[in-house]
């Protein structure tokens, strides 16, 4: 039960986009468009889970036996550097279908704050190695949520014809507001 309220609290109620404001500069550049959206949000999955549980193991596997905690910050971000770019050698390598379709949106992930956010909530929350794991794909799958839902607003205004002034990225903020506000609701769930 504890693991199932990790996922639903990662997911929805402490959701990075709309309630820890982590990530929102590929959340407004990427979602134009649906398609592109689950294809940054997918890379995100993939890599904010492989980074929970990489920087799990570098903080108590290394930092912590040699008491050098305070480089965590310092540590993950060239852990989540390194395994952004073996993930996309692997992938040019192995699977270039695969690395076609994502190929922008990789390098994009090594900056996204939220992947270094969930490493760190990580270890200040003192999860285990499987709660990271688990937290870190349920944040990223509330990203994908996220992500997804706003290109689809976004796409649907398109249609409509706002004053002058609210026309562009006016209206885009005004909308990734009234999202978050929706999405505050889920913050009554108790875990």
């Amino acid at each position: 039960m504890e693991i199932f309220a990790l996922m639903l609290s990662a997911v929805l109620i402490e959701n990075f986009i709309f309630s820890r404001f982590m990530g929102c500069c590929p959340f407004l550049g990427v979602s134009e468009k649906p398609s592109t959206a689950v294809g940054m949000g997918m890379a995100v999955v993939f890599v904010m889970t492989l980074s929970s549980a990489l920087t799990w193991a570098i903080y108590y596997l290394i930092l912590v036996p040699f008491h050098l905690e305070y480089l965590q910050t310092i540590a993950f971000i060239l852990a989540i550097a390194a395994l952004v770019q073996f993930i996309e050698l692997f992938l040019r390598r192995f699977v270039p279908a695969l690395y076609g379709a994502l190929g922008i949106y990789l390098p994009l992930i090594t900056t996204n704050c939220a992947v270094l956010g969930a490493a760190l909530i990580n270890i200040q929350q003192g999860y285990s190695f499987l709660e990271s794991v688990i937290f870190g794909c349920s944040a990223g799958l509330g990203f994908t949520l996220a992500i997804v839902i706003f290109a689809g607003v976004r796409q649907k205004m398109t249609f409509c014809n706002p004053p002058r002034a609210f026309r562009g990225f006016p209206l885009t903020l005004i909308a990734a507001g009234l999202a978050a506000m929706a999405f505050s609701g889920f913050s009554g769930l108790s875990m």
